[in-house]
């Protein structure tokens, strides 16, 4: 019986939540519609002009390699991001004065516009993929980071205890106890540092690439390309949106399994 009553409690609830869905999206378009009306075609693109233009785009015999190039450094930089970022907090979360030492420094470099150290990055890797996986991963690693590490100080000491009488080694004691009680909160960061590490590819695709999409979008700002500019964001805000809606999924599964 119990469970027959959750199932019919939850999926009124993922109606509503879609539902809720349909009417924000509805809400933002009509919103860009007025803006648009308000503003001038010049200045923002209506909602339909856009799709048409993103189409177009897309449709652009040159668009998959633009694509690619930003995929692979994308994907590069998120994989850096998320594996160091990960190993990072767990060994900071334990060890807990070098955490204390490191937080304050990660929060000062984070806190640091990353364009300033364009002419840095790009004397050290030149143009090319390794400026902009260096760039994704500047904006991306230290979120994972300080999520996984504060997962990590927020563990129950029943769990180091029985690690302790189990006599796991450092390593069998990330593997089978820190980093399975902290996947919740490790998803978090990787949440959030899927969003900022794209972000970091694109702006150094912008200034130290000569392909890709940040370097389209580049080009349609220097021309003054405003349709280019909304179609571009465009897609990538639905990109961003639809892989944080499944990461948002995936932490919610695993909250709601605790």
């Amino acid at each position: 019986m119990s469970t027959i009553a959750v199932t019919h409690t939850t999926k009124p609830r993922h109606a509503r939540r879609r539902l809720d869905g349909v009417v924000l999206v509805v809400v933002l378009v009509a919103l860009w519609q007025i803006l648009s009306e308000l503003l001038g075609a010049d200045v923002v693109t209506t909602p339909w002009h856009t799709a048409l233009r993103a189409f177009k785009i897309v449709s652009d015999p040159d668009f998959p390699g633009s694509l690619y190039a930003t995929g692979r450094a994308f994907v590069s930089a998120f994989a850096i991001s998320a594996v160091g970022g990960v190993c990072l907090g767990l060994l900071l979360g334990a060890r807990r004065i070098a955490g204390d030492v490191m937080e304050p420094l990660m929060m000062g470099f984070y806190s640091i516009p990353k364009v300033t150290l364009y002419p840095v990055v790009l004397l050290a890797f030149g143009l090319g993929l390794w400026a902009k996986i260096v760039f994704g991963v500047m904006h991306g690693v230290v979120p994972v980071t300080l999520f996984t590490m504060n997962a990590v100080r927020n563990l129950p000491p029943i769990y180091t205890r029985a690690a302790h009488t189990y006599r796991l080694s450092p390593l069998g004691f990330a593997r089978f106890v820190l980093l399975p009680a902290c996947v919740p909160e490790v998803v978090a960061g990787l949440r959030i540092g899927f969003s900022l590490t794209l972000l970091g590819t694109l702006i150094g695709e912008m200034f130290a690439s000569q392909t890709g999409i940040g370097h389209q979008l580049m080009m349609a700002m220097n021309r003054s390309e405003t349709g280019t500019i909304m179609a571009l964001a465009l897609m990538l805000f639905v990109f961003a949106t639809l892989v944080n809606l499944v990461f948002l999924a995936w932490q919610r599964r695993l909250t709601h399994a605790d």
